[in-house]
């Protein structure tokens, strides 16, 4: 690799690798000696490199991040899925106090309480598996339940009367 294509390789990739040792090291200095390693290691042996698309996790950004176009994309794929995070705290509890009991304490303990998933197996006497799979079956069960409740609300939807006379009208 020539010295052009090294130091267009470095500016392009310095901050992201920098980010990502940052996040490993919680230090900026060690994150620094970390790209300057990675990028030495780079210089030194990356002719050695079977398959450059691999370097530096292009590839991987590519897979996770394909480019689609946009006449190819069903309206199934691009179709919006309700905010369950608009609703109130009363619709949660109430949703909440609607799941079976044996979800429901899992979700109570884990969510409102902050307890950790060991303490809560010895709350309610239990294998910590049977908590984490309660947990997931009981927030299956609750977005099911707030699902239900946006509905019945969209449906309770009132026409202005404006709205209405067009209708007459039309």
């Amino acid at each position: 690799m020539s010295a052009i294509a090294f130091e267009q390789l470095v500016d392009r990739q310095y901050v992201p690798l920098f980010r990502f040792a940052l996040s490993l090291s919680k230090s900026e200095a060690d994150a620094a000696d970390l790209t300057q390693q990675t990028f030495f290691l780079w210089a030194s042996k990356g002719d050695q490199l079977r398959d450059r698309s691999k370097a530096l996790g292009r590839r991987r950004h590519e897979v996770r991040f394909p480019k689609v176009e946009l006449d190819d994309v069903h309206e199934e794929e691009t179709s919006i899925s309700p905010n369950v995070n608009a609703f109130d705290s009363a619709t949660v509890l109430q949703a909440l106090h609607e799941v079976e009991e044996p979800f429901r304490a899992p979700l109570t303990l884990f969510y409102l309480e902050q307890f950790s998933y060991q303490e809560i197996a010895h709350i309610l006497e239990v294998p910590i598996g049977t908590v984490m799979s309660r947990l997931s079956r009981g927030k299956a069960l609750l977005r099911q339940r707030l699902l239900s409740k946006e509905e019945v609300l969209r449906n309770k939807f009132v026409a202005f009367q404006s709205d209405r006379r067009e209708e007459l009208n039309g």
